[in-house]
């Protein structure tokens, strides 16, 4: 069986003190007569037994922030093992060990090296353990064990913030809440009183006070008046160890404003107003202002004006100008120096917002006396209505007089008006004016279908003072007359199916009226005279102003007759009665067994969704102009290009290619004849260039026959010297070169050229193993070779 031994740990706590120096480390001890041990041994069956002790053996405690000049000690680690020869050695690990805490591995003694604060870590966890210094092995197990810090009142309180702000209502209760303000303290609140704070106030006083525990300020004193002071500073004290003397403190600043109440009726600074104002100023024109002062503010210090007695309620209006707070007295209705000279009105100040725990106060409004005075002005005339609304009917005859307007001169003079149409209200002329009376005539003639009201303005000015004038809108209907017929609504073009039976409904038609009757419209349709005799359709009237296009006959036959043209006659029932024709245009068509059209005899129905008339005859249209297009393209073309000379089909032939124009190959048989160039006796000599007309006429000037055995090159080379030195060639004529092979070429040269002046015969046959690009060859030469074989 395993036997566990244990070791000693010594431990002094008290109020560290210097002690002598040690050769093996510096210590400090504390309370030396009370000296504290623990020793703790075990048995065979692992109990832990404690002899004279009754406090938790591994639980110590150290003061912060130790201030002394040597390290301070902690306690002494001891083993029963330990007989004092040094064979033992003491090692301490866990929080610190080796840099906050030491301990002489000889002794066993612990200290601490720095100062600690207990803010920064409260609790140290450590282990120690007894090895045997010459094995290395553990001679105890290792025991563990907590160093607290003891706190010391080294940290003051603090305010969360340190401006506060706050505001209270202006007359407030005493004892009325304002603000809570806070200190903490860093210090352990479970260990003394280093953590309790109170709250003192040390400047604010008689108007606030503060609760000592909580921190609240609250107002101490009645009927405080923001109009007298609005801002109060307040300087609160947080103070540790409950405010007992010795204690660390801080200080706050709460910066107080009242907020203002309506506790201030509006007032007046003067009991009389009087304003002037024109009899000419319009309804709505300001007169005058007039401002009640309030010694309170925002919307404590609105106000209301209103016009409460007085002559002129009916006549002045006061309104509030919402910046200003200002009362403006405007013009009402209209005035008149004539009939009154002077209002006087009464006008009253008021708060809209109202406490009526102020009301005591007395009332929160105030009133003063307006005096205006009406100025007299030269007024222009004065129309006897607003404005004129006249009738007239659309057939009256030029001159026809309308009605008439009336406007005078409102002051004392009764100055004479006369009357004029504001011809920017009349760009036609239709209507005049007579310029003394203010009778309105006719001077062209109207028509309601075009324009139905007619709105001209009417001046009217004083004759000893042109500029006095007023202007009145007269408006002018047109009545209306029957004289417009009635036609279709739309162009009615329908089908009748083959097999159609007599009686039946195949159209709708609807007619309009231009004109606008009193007791609305009523259309008649019927089939003219000359077509109701021998017609295949009737009109049904249906009394609705539509009517219906019936069959007359079982089946129709779309050879013998394909369409049918049906004059209905359209009549209103207004006086005069008007009346028109309208044509329906129905087609016999071949229909499926529910009665759809299928197709016509002449052409087939353009349905709703396809293409329009109009639409076909452009497509037509531009069809044709582009058929027209190409062929003239083509025909310019044809005539841009030389005909060839004539040639002989006996001959050799080859191609002489004109500028800009690629020849044919082989098979061009329509190129010049390079026979004709050797042999210029064989042209007429009548006979001329017939590609373009020459200016000047001259005769061909015959050339001298080439030999036969002259070369191309000296061939082409005298010719183009020739035709250079020809007058009757014009300067617009161009020359291919010919490519010359030359001599000594193994292909020999398969030019027809050449083989003009050969005199030996050669072998053409394998010209048709060459492919069909070759038979044109193959069957001239082939041919010849056979002619002279015969």
């Amino acid at each position: 069986m395993r036997t566990y031994r244990y070791f000693l740990l010594l431990f002094w706590v008290g109020q560290p003190y210097p002690t002598l120096s040690t050769p093996l480390s510096k210590r400090t001890s504390g309370f030396p007569a009370k000296k504290r041990a623990l020793e703790l041994s075990g048995n065979s069956k692992n109990e832990l037994n404690r002899s004279k002790r009754s406090w938790m053996w591994n639980q110590f405690f150290l003061l912060e922030e130790y201030t002394g000049s040597d390290y301070q000690y902690v306690g002494k680690l001891h083993s029963d093992q330990d007989r004092g020869d040094g064979s033992l050695k003491y090692i301490l690990s866990g929080d610190g060990a080796g840099d906050l805490f030491i301990i002489n591995e000889n002794t066993g003694d612990i200290q601490a090296t720095k100062r600690l604060d207990r803010e920064e870590k409260p609790v140290y966890i450590l282990r120690a353990q007894a090895i045997n210094r010459r094995t290395g092995r553990p001679v105890e197990p290792e025991s563990e064990f907590i160093i607290k810090i003891h706190d010391i009142n080294d940290n003051e309180p603090i305010f969360t913030k340190e401006v506060y702000t706050a505001t209270v209502p202006e007359m407030s209760d005493v004892g009325t809440f304002v603000v809570q303000v806070t200190a903490t303290d860093a210090d352990d609140p479970t260990y003394g009183n280093s953590a309790k704070v109170v709250y003192s106030i040390l400047q604010g006083q008689p108007y606030f006070s503060v609760e000592s525990e909580t921190g609240i300020i609250k107002t101490a004193l009645l009927n405080m008046d923001r109009e007298n002071r609005e801002q109060y500073q307040v300087v609160i004290q947080a103070k540790d160890m409950g405010g007992q003397m010795g204690g660390l403190s801080g200080t706050t600043t709460v910066n107080i404003t009242l907020t203002d109440v309506n506790d201030n009726p509006p007032r007046f600074p003067q009991s009389t107003y009087q304003f002037k104002t024109p009899e000419s100023s319009p309804p709505g024109t300001p007169i005058g202002r007039i401002k009640a002062s309030d010694a309170d503010v925002g919307e404590n210090a609105e106000i209301e004006y209103s016009i409460t007695d007085g002559e002129g309620l009916d006549m002045f209006d006061v309104i509030t100008d919402q910046e200003t707070q200002e009362g403006i007295i405007t013009v009402k209705k209209l005035l008149d120096f004539e009939k009154k000279k002077v209002y006087t009105l009464k006008v009253e100040a008021s708060n809209p917002h109202v406490e009526p725990r102020f009301l005591y106060l007395g009332p929160f409004k105030d009133s003063a006396t307006v005096r205006i005075v009406v100025e007299d002005v030269d007024e222009p005339p004065v129309f006897s209505k607003l404005a004129y609304i006249l009738q007239i009917r659309e057939d009256a005859q030029i001159n026809t007089t309308i009605g008439s307007v009336t406007a005078q001169d409102p002051d004392a003079a009764r100055n004479p008006v006369k009357y004029s149409v504001d011809r920017h209200t009349d760009m036609d002329r239709i209507f005049n004016i007579d310029s003394g009376n203010g009778s309105i005539f006719t001077s062209k003639l109207l028509d309601r279908e075009t324009l139905l009201w007619h709105n001209i303005t009417v001046i009217a000015t004083e004759i000893n003072n042109p500029k006095q004038s007023s202007r009145v809108p007269l408006y002018i209907k047109v009545l209306d007359v029957n004289d417009n017929a009635p036609e279709f609504a739309e162009f009615y073009e329908t089908f009748v199916c083959e097999k159609a039976k007599a009686d039946q409904l195949i159209q709708t038609l609807r007619a309009v009226d231009k004109d606008d009757p009193y007791s609305g419209h009523q259309f008649s349709f019927s089939l003219a005279p000359e077509a109701a005799s021998g017609s295949n359709f009737t009109i049904q009237d249906n009394k609705d102003n539509t009517a219906g296009i019936l069959t007359r006959k079982n089946g129709y036959n779309r050879h013998e007759m394909s369409t049918y043209l049906l004059p209905v006659v359209i009549s209103d029932n207004d006086y005069p009665v008007q009346s028109s024709t309208g044509t329906v245009t129905v087609r016999v068509c071949a229909c499926d067994h529910h009665g759809n059209m299928q197709s016509c005899h002449a052409e087939a129905l353009i349905h709703p969704t396809g293409l329009s008339t109009g639409a076909l005859v452009a497509i037509l249209l531009c069809i044709v102009i582009l058929l027209v297009t190409v062929v003239l393209f083509a025909a310019l073309r044809r005539q841009r290009k030389k005909e060839p000379l004539i040639i002989s089909k006996e001959d050799i032939r080859d191609n002489i290619v004109s500028y800009n124009d690629e020849g044919g190959g082989e098979e061009d048989t329509q190129a010049f004849d390079i026979g004709t160039l050797r042999n210029p006796e064989a042209i007429e000599d009548n006979k001329l260039r017939r590609d373009i007309v020459p200016e000047a006429l001259f005769l061909p000037r015959r050339t001298p026959t080439a030999r036969d055995n002259t070369d191309v090159r000296d061939f082409i080379n005298q010719r183009l010297k020739e035709n250079d030195t020809d007058p009757t060639a014009p300067p617009y004529d161009s020359l291919a070169t010919y490519a010359y092979e030359g001599t000594g070429s193994v292909a020999d040269s398969l030019s027809s050229l050449e083989s003009v002046t050969t005199d030996g015969d050669q072998d053409y046959d394998y010209l048709s193993d060459w492919g069909p690009r070759f038979k044109k060859l193959a069957d001239m030469y082939g041919g010849v070779d056979s002619d002279k074989d015969s």
